[in-house]
């Protein structure tokens, strides 16, 4: 019994360290000027919802790639947003390294499960997997169209490898869209 209430408590432990990713901020938009960019928990919630409509487009498991998008970055809380050019300047742990410290005190079937999660987005090769890394750079791509926009000039670099990144057809597709829309130009199919 005090095996489970200590396996209780490095669980309950972890999803309290989850709610770090709701006040988190995507650093990298600071190189960009944006003042006040997205969480991480925002980011990685639309990357798990453009990852299950793009595992439907390609004829994936979307459920699964909606997983695997919603736990990329769940190693922030340990070791930041760390921008691309700040990485050049560091030897970090790797993912599956900071997942399985987190989880260590947690129920097994939760360790256990994570760290396959996070094994397979970062290690993988299934259609699942390419859709979820699609799902992440087509999400910074229609990220930086909205903060476009908004007025911040500086992020067409962002969009622009983004873009280059993507490897589905479906990905490739919905980025040439968003590109050629405005963020609320959505709503004109829904209004007369």
């Amino acid at each position: 019994m005090a095996d489970d209430a200590g396996q209780a408590k490095g669980t309950a432990g972890f999803l309290l360290e989850m709610g770090m990713l709701k006040r988190a901020k995507r650093s990298g938009w600071w190189i960009a000027g944006v003042k006040d960019p997205e969480t991480i928990a925002e980011h990685s919630f639309r990357v798990a919802l453009i990852g299950s409509v793009l595992a439907m487009m390609e004829g994936a498991d979307p459920a699964k790639t909606a997983l695997l998008g919603l736990w990329h970055d769940t190693q922030e809380t340990r070791v930041s947003d760390i921008p691309h050019i700040g990485r050049r300047y560091l030897d970090a742990a790797s993912n599956e390294k900071v997942t399985a410290d987190q989880v260590s005190a947690a129920h097994p079937a939760v360790r256990e499960g994570a760290q396959r999660i996070v094994e397979e987005y970062e290690n993988g090769n299934s259609i699942e997997v390419i859709c979820a890394h699609d799902a992440d750079k087509l999400e910074c791509l229609i990220q930086g169209v909205e903060y476009r926009e908004q007025g911040y000039a500086n992020v067409q670099s962002w969009i622009d490898s983004s873009l280059q990144k993507l490897k589905t057809a479906s990905a490739q597709e919905l980025a040439e869209a968003a590109l050629n829309m405005t963020s609320v130009e959505w709503q004109k199919t829904y209004l007369p």
